[in-house]
């Protein structure tokens, strides 16, 4: 299930919030293919004006950064390499055309690879889970949709049952 987390500050998403989750499952879709689009989970994490901080010095205008977890295997498989790169362009250019072009340069897309041993879903370990996916049915079910004041998270899972 592709996740997409962008970081920002408060002012830059407040009013752009359903064009930056659309921009980003159109960017993973546009990458992975139309089957994605209901697995896509965007998550947009406001930080307040003087908690962001450049080389000491607290910003008020800070190019945003997106991190995309996934499974080490979708990087290194033939081919991941391009997938990256086409997903790097992709998210980018839904930050720049949501929150400004003057960031685009800075935006930051760290791809964060982890081993399946190393990530867990329903409180299983995912090597299990993708190992039972075969032979299990699959549904989705909503985990959480919060507002803290100072974030906007919504979340879903995939649970085998």
């Amino acid at each position: 299930m592709p996740h997409v987390t962008v970081h920002a500050l408060e002012p830059q998403l407040a009013g752009h919030e359903s064009k930056l989750i659309l921009g980003h499952t159109d960017a993973v879709v546009s990458v992975y293919g139309e089957w994605a689009r209901d697995l896509v989970v965007v998550q947009l994490a406001g930080f307040p004006v003087g908690r962001w901080a450049v080389g000491g010095v607290a910003r008020d205008d800070v190019a945003p950064t997106v991190t995309f977890p996934m499974g080490e295997r979708a990087l290194t498989r033939p081919g991941g390499q391009q997938t990256a790169a086409r997903l790097a362009a992709a998210v980018t250019d839904a930050v720049a055309v949501t929150l400004g072009e003057r960031h685009r340069a800075e935006i930051v897309v760290d791809m964060v690879a982890a081993p399946e041993d190393r990530t867990a879903v329903g409180g299983h370990l995912a090597a299990r889970s993708i190992s039972r996916r075969s032979r299990r049915p699959c549904t989705r079910r909503p985990i959480t949709c919060t507002r803290p004041s100072s974030a906007f998270t919504a979340q879903t899972s995939q649970h085998y049952n």
